[in-house]
Parts: C-alpha cells; sequence; structure tokens
C-alpha cells in the first residue's frame, strides 16, 4: 500500500474463501428493492468479470460489494483470483484479469501499462483516502506523551526490544512482500531499529490487539482504511512530514508515507467491451467509514454475500448511482 506497492496480509482469508479464489462467485439472495423501484428497459449481457483479490481485508470489502452487484443487479459471472499487487497489474496487461479494484499508486506499473504500452485504463476514484505509517498502542502515548514523533524513538528505543530485534527496537511490518520504506528510514533517520516482519495483515492486527490489551511497547507499520482502527485508536507517530518527490529514491527516503487517492484500473479490453459491469466498477465510490463496516463484518466472519448485503440495503441511495444507465431503480 503505498508507492509502488502496498501490503499483503492474511485477515482476507476467510472472506476470500468465501468469494471463491480463482472461481465463481457463489449466489446469495437478492438485495431488497427499493420501494417503487422499476429497472427500465432489459438488462444489457454482461458476460464474465474477472477481479484481482489483493490479501488485505479492505480490499476484500471492495469485492464483496462490487461482486454482489455485479451478480444480482446485472446477472454477471464474477471470476475471482487471489494475488499480490504487482501480479494483478502483469495479469491485467496480459488480459488475464479485467479489474483491480483498489490500487495504491503503482506509478511505474501505470506509466509501463497505462501510458506507453496503454494495455489498461483508469477506473476512476474509489473515494478512499489511504494513510500508511507507523503506529504504536493508545496506552503507550498516554504513559509517554511525547512519543508521537520520531525522534521520541530515539530515546525510547529500548522500550521495543523484542527477541527478534536483539538489542535494536522492533519495528514490526505485515507480509515480508509488503514494499514499505521502513527498512530505509530507520537507517536515514538514524534510529536504533531493525525491521521484523509478522507475516500477515491478520498477525499484524493480532500484535496491535494484544499490545493494547496487555499494555506491552509495540511500534508497526499501519494504515487507514482499516476496521481495526474504530476498535483500538493507534495512534500515529510523525515522520517528517511528505513532500512531494521526498520519496523518489527509496534509498535516501527521510519523509513519511505519501496519501492516497485509491484509484480502480481496468484492462483495456475490458474497458471497452461494452459490459454493463464497465459502468459498475467505474461508478463504485464510497468511503473509509463504508469500507471499514463491511471489513468488520467480514473480520467478524460474516460471509462476502451477507456483509456486502447489509451494507447496501443500508445504502440503497449510494448504490443505487454505481448502476449503469437503464438499470437504476426508477
Amino acid at each position: 500500500m503505498a508507492f509502488s506497492g502496498r501490503r499483503t496480509g492474511g485477515v482476507a482469508l476467510a472472506v476470500v474463501a468465501a468469494l471463491g479464489l480463482g472461481g465463481c462467485v457463489g449466489a446469495a439472495p437478492p438485495l431488497a428493492a427499493a420501494p417503487g423501484a422499476v429497472l427500465a428497459g432489459p438488462p444489457k449481457p454482461c458476460g464474465t468479470v474477472r477481479i484481482a483479490v489483493n490479501p488485505w481485508v479492505g480490499y476484500d470489502a471492495d469485492v464483496a460489494v462490487v461482486a454482489y452487484l455485479a451478480k444480482h443487479e446485472l446477472g454477471c459471472t464474477v471470476v475471482t483470483k487471489a494475488e499480490d499487487e504487482k501480479t494483478s497489474w502483469q495479469d491485467l496487461a496480459k488480459g488475464n484479469l479485467d479489474v483491480i479494484l483498489e490500487n495504491w499508486g503503482h506509478d511505474a506499473e501505470k506509466k509501463t501499462y497505462i501510458d506507453e504500452k496503454k494495455l489498461v485504463v483508469e477506473g476512476g476514484l474509489t473515494g478512499n483516502q489511504g494513510v500508511i505509517g507507523w503506529y504504536v498502542p493508545p496506552w503507550m502515548v498516554k504513559k509517554y506523551p511525547d512519543l508521537t514523533s520520531w525522534t521520541a524513538l530515539k530515546k525510547y528505543d529500548y522500550l521495543f526490544h523484542s527477541a527478534a530485534s536483539g538489542k535494536q527496537g522492533q519495528l514490526l511490518d505485515g507480509d515480508p512482500t509488503y514494499v514499505t520504506n521502513d527498512a530505509a528510514l530507520v537507517k536515514n533517520l538514524g534510529l536504533n531499529f531493525k525491521v521484523v516482519y509478522a507475516g500477515s495483515e491478520a498477525a499484524l492486527i493480532a500484535a496491535f490487539q494484544q499490545a493494547e490489551a496487555k499494555k506491552t511497547p509495540l511500534l508497526g507499520y499501519f494504515y487507514s482504511p482499516q476496521w481495526l482502527l474504530a476498535d483500538i485508536k493507534l495512534v500515529h507517530i510523525d515522520l517528517p512530514p511528505y513532500t512531494p518527490g521526498c520519496d523518489a529514491d527509496p534509498k535516501t527516503v527521510k519523509c513519511d508515507y505519501q496519501p492516497y487517492d485509491l484509484d480502480k484500473v481496468m484492462s483495456k479490453k475490458f474497458a471497452e467491451s461494452g459490459s454493463p459491469a464497465v459502468d459498475l466498477v467505474t461508478n463504485f465510490r464510497w468511503t473509509n467509514d463504508d469500507q471499514n463496516q463491511v471489513a468488520g463484518d467480514l473480520n467478524a466472519k460474516m460471509s462476502s454475500d451477507e456483509a456486502a448485503k447489509r451494507w447496501l440495503d443500508a445504502h440503497p441511495d449510494v448504490w443505487h448511482a454505481w448502476l449503469p444507465a437503464g438499470r437504476q431503480p426508477a
């Protein structure tokens, strides 16, 4: 999630399984119709829509809602494919995928596949604001009030020693395949810390939950939107402010992560196919709170269809606007 890559996590496993990795998304009950709703005209054939599933639960929330509407409102066959971000971009360009629903930056891929090779097109913003950074559990700031700036980490590194980091403070990242600036930041800011990998998004979340519950020190990479932030008010550590270009060279970066307006990308072939799902993807736009509501239900072991239907039934005024012309309720 950041830069040219993002995160790869494990909380997504339950919902990805529900969506059917590499397979068709299963059936579910239809949405409750809006009072007096009448569909204008016969639906256009949709065909098959192949959606990338990048492994973090916020992305799964996107897929759950878009897939539900594609199936039950547009009659699409939805096929999902679980893979990391970089591979998803490659498959999009190869024609093996149609859509990436939550893209975090990836300027290099945009330049190659959109600007130069013209195999991929932009699909508009998701409405989500992506923020990445370093966080500590709230109990730590109550006890150490100055622990909101990276400069305080020089004084408190001893608090974060672990079996994995030895005599250095531990900075806990997620999956080893995440593309982050953390190792370079530690070095360039002169911090006595070592980057240690939790192994997945699920493990990273569990570490923060345990750190707050047991009042144990933890410094970790984290991000928004993420449902956990509604349960635990993790405190962001202020790194040197981000300015355009400050992270251009990963070897010398000394600034905080770039904030992102998250967007969608589609294969050019799919975008020009005439499928009504193209309009659905293009029009899909919601908020961080919307995504976190669905992601929280998924984390609570609700099925993808159940979580999607719960949110959709509560927000008809939002999703009606996503449907293509001729499919919107009157």
